[in-house]
């Protein structure tokens, strides 16, 4: 399986998690977000979605751990997710809503959502769109 995650870059960008290498991913509250979270297996392709003023996918990483319970609170899952690389070209929220074949992509129905499936047709279409 394949997932988008979303961040605030000024809060934590792709170039900070290439920096590190590897980081966990915390801070999820929404309960359909933790679902997916905890749903995500070691080596799971994740895109790394930048909010705010850029509204892109822009970064490849990938599951480095399976989820565990959140050592700041138990209630909550985190993983690990280590960088790939960057897209070749970011891919716009624009682009993905312009595309028919996202019509029923959490991204574009369920704009909140900050951890969601990528099914295999869309994460072919995303890569092929980012010039991967």
């Amino acid at each position: 399986m394949n997932w988008l995650v979303k961040t605030e870059p000024s809060d934590y960008s792709f170039a900070q998690l290439q920096k590190d290498g590897r980081t966990v991913w915390s801070g999820v509250r929404n309960p359909v977000a933790q679902k997916h979270l905890r749903s995500m297996k070691k080596g799971d392709g994740v895109l790394v979605y930048h909010t705010g003023g850029e509204k892109a996918a822009v970064g490849l990483a990938r599951a480095a751990s399976a989820p565990y319970a959140d050592p700041k609170d138990a209630s909550l899952s985190v993983v690990e997710l280590e960088a790939v690389r960057p897209l070749e070209k970011p891919v716009t929220l624009a682009s993905v809503k312009a595309d028919p074949a996202f019509k029923d992509f959490a991204l574009v129905r369920i704009g909140r959502l900050s951890v969601m499936p990528v099914d295999e047709a869309q994460w072919r279409r995303l890569m092929g769109m980012a010039g991967e």
